[in-house]
């Protein structure tokens, strides 16, 4: 399993926007305060912050796969005055004992793990009976924008690819409700949300984001590493973000499928 985005400040600058509320919506009905949570895949930790909160006293455990990415997410909580757990691990085979959580929280996690199935059943396996396991995930594929620009076509068929190179699944969004059915739940709610940038503000934050991310992440040295881009064609999908976002008329949304999974 590679983790198709890495960790550039590009990528970060991304995921710290992230919060509980413009990200885990679905799930803050479920929570309450005493509840135990935890949040795989936690990255730089501001939904693990923000989870925390929402169930204090209750205890919150942010795992990520390596210790250099856990002490983002430790630098964050730490910041906020939050006491946390912090685990380093795997999914697919979580160090954790059976039914000792009730919530298992993961945003964006599943599109980038080899067998999404076997890491659901890890989650419910760690999650006591009647707890919750909830997970969100973009779909690539459903992704749409005006105006037409085939720079972007273009920038997300390269990603597509090269996730799907690593082992992912970048339309992980549609196949969320299937891979819990397959990896036993039988009580699953599924929804969807999105994101939309389209204003001045929404839109030099995204695409000013993608512009640098193209030419300087993981993604990038991927794509030219690989052959399937050179850097003149990175920088002609940079130039296209930055357009983008000038545009007025601009409009970009990202479908999310969501699930909510009793254990």
């Amino acid at each position: 399993m590679t983790y198709t985005h890495g960790h550039h400040e590009s990528v970060l600058r991304s995921h710290r926007w992230r919060t509980a509320q413009n990200s885990a919506g679905y799930l803050l009905p479920s929570l309450r305060p005493g509840l135990s949570v935890l949040d795989v895949g936690c990255g730089p930790g501001t939904i693990t912050a923000d989870l925390a909160g929402l169930v204090a006293p209750g205890r919150v455990t942010a795992l990520e796969r390596t210790d250099d990415a856990l002490a983002l997410a430790r630098a964050e909580l730490a910041e906020r005055g939050i006491d946390a757990d912090f685990v380093v691990g795997d999914v697919h085979a979580l160090d954790l004992p059976d039914d000792s959580v009730d919530v298992v929280h993961a945003h964006q996690v599943l599109q980038h793990v080899a067998d999404p199935v076997q890491a659901l059943r890890e989650m419910r396996r760690v999650c006591r009976p009647g707890g919750v396991v909830a997970a969100r995930d973009s779909d690539y594929a459903a992704f749409t924008w005006y105006p037409a620009v085939p720079a972007l076509d273009e920038w997300l068929r390269l990603y597509r690819e090269a996730a799907h190179a690593n082992g992912g699944e970048p339309d992980a969004g549609r196949r969320l409700l299937a891979w819990a059915h397959e990896a036993g739940f039988e009580d699953v709610t599924a929804t969807a949300s999105t994101w939309c940038f389209a204003d001045a503000d929404d839109r030099a934050y995204w695409c000013g984001m993608w512009a640098d991310r193209i030419l300087q992440s993981d993604l990038a040295q991927q794509l030219v590493r690989e052959e399937r881009a050179d850097e003149a064609e990175l920088h002609t999908i940079s130039q296209a973000w930055r357009r983008f976002a000038a545009d007025d008329d601009a409009w970009f949304t990202l479908l999310h499928g969501e699930i909510l999974a009793v254990a």
